[in-house]
């Protein structure tokens, strides 16, 4: 009998440990954004890496439910970074071209992994990196590590080394007699194009990025750089491979040509105009429009931002944005950083707002449209049953000022939380 006791206090014990260690808790912020609406009476209920409930307060709590309470702020789901390269640094702090050949791919790979921890206590929890520049395959070495727990970072939806044509990219020398290392994997032609895409989905790509057009045409200025047919047959190897093939175009023949051959997105479009972004609506092509990057590259220049005239190039950039919100094309959230210090994510999202974007639609570029658009909606982007735990909490209300998305309280990336609140209930 007394066996038989202690056997059931053993057993009793161990359950009771188990309420208590159940992994279950429920968030209770002033708002609840869902990745497409506000609301303002919704709690969320995670368990260890999944959402198990969303929505007004309407469930009996889990035995052992840990409670935080942020009666000030707004939960929404993890930020996507539309455009980002972990493994650039601020233009201002080292120059392109010296990045790619001077830096070794340990010292890029060290700070990548920085990159990548500031980048998630900036609230992103995941990153479309679109091109190592010069560090091969290290993105795919990057995204297993964090996968593994063994540093820090978003969620990593990889370009690899990215493509581009024969002849067109950088770094670029004054003599025809050197050859210096490329930023990307150069094609010249439509076989070459098959077996490179093919190359860079054995080696981890989870996505194709193609320099459609570049700054090689006689003047130095952008051109097209591959046929309607060397793209489509990018988009026909990696569609078959469940991969989708997104491009750099900054020219109207660039874009023409990238829509014609079924691309995913288009990264900048700088010069599109409103047929153009009709034409991309019709066709289900999303715009990317990374507002961040000409704005930093500007500054790098000596524009003296608020005080100085815009320089052409961003009036030029802001009506073109314009358009693209006029047409009603798809609008992706994503900066090109790199090109200015990651954890500064946030930069593009204000900058959508300051070219006339509503901090509302804003939040959903930022989060179910950009997870959708990438292929990764039915993980992440929304908070809703079933989905990853990937979320962040922010002070005020960033739907009515986006700066508010910057006030970071609260970072939950599949379950594991990295950034605690101001305030924890029992």
């Amino acid at each position: 009998m007394k066996k038989l006791l202690l056997t059931y206090l053993i057993l009793f014990g161990s359950l009771i440990a188990l309420a208590q260690n159940s992994g279950y808790t429920l968030i209770k912020a002033a708002r609840v954004f869902d990745g497409v609406t506000m609301h303002n009476d919704w709690v969320v209920l995670i368990q260890q890496d999944t959402i198990v409930a969303a929505g007004p307060m309407s469930f009996k709590l889990p035995a052992g439910t840990k409670i935080i309470e942020l009666p000030n702020s707004t939960l929404l789901p993890g930020l996507i970074e539309g455009h980002s390269h972990l493994f650039l640094h601020a233009y201002n702090e080292t120059s392109w071209d010296d990045q790619v050949l001077k830096e070794s791919r340990a010292e890029r790979t060290a700070r990548a992994i920085n990159h990548a921890k500031a980048t998630l206590m900036a609230g992103f929890t995941t990153v479309r990196d679109l091109g190592t520049e010069g560090a091969a395959y290290d993105d795919a070495g990057l995204k297993q590590s964090i996968e593994k727990n063994i540093v820090p970072g978003p969620r990593m939806i990889i370009a690899t080394r990215a493509i581009v044509a024969t002849g067109t990219y950088g770094p670029k020398s004054t003599s025809a007699d050197n050859n210096y290392p490329q930023g990307a994997a150069e094609v010249g032609n439509e076989e070459e194009m098959r077996k490179e895409v093919r190359l860079q989905i054995s080696k981890g790509a989870d996505l194709i990025k193609i320099y459609a057009d570049y700054r090689w045409g006689r003047d130095g200025e952008a051109s097209p750089a591959f046929t309607v047919e060397e793209l489509k047959a990018a988009v026909e190897v990696a569609n078959s491979g469940h991969r989708p093939v997104v491009v750099h175009a900054s020219t109207i023949e660039g874009m023409r040509r990238a829509i014609a051959a079924g691309v995913s997105t288009i990264e900048h479009g700088d010069n599109g105009d409103l047929a153009t972004f009709q034409l991309m609506k019709e066709k289900g092509v999303a715009l990317c429009p990374t507002l961040a990057a000409g704005d930093a590259i500007e500054q790098y220049k000596d524009w003296k931002k608020g005080t100085e005239a815009e320089p052409s190039r961003l009036v030029a950039k802001r009506k073109s944005f314009q358009q693209a919100l006029q047409s009603g094309v798809t609008i992706c959230m994503g900066g090109d950083v790199g090109v200015y210090p990651h954890g500064d994510n946030a930069r593009e999202m204000e900058m959508m707002v300051e070219y006339g974007m509503s901090p509302i639609n804003v939040l959903r570029s930022a989060t179910s449209i950009n997870a959708g658009r990438f292929g990764y909606g039915d993980k992440i982007g929304s908070i809703a049953k079933g989905l990853k735990a990937d979320l962040i909490a922010v002070e005020g209300d960033p739907s009515t000022s986006i700066k508010a998305i910057r006030m970071i309280q609260l970072v939950i990336k599949n379950g594991i939380t990295y950034k605690t609140p101001l305030v924890e209930g029992k």
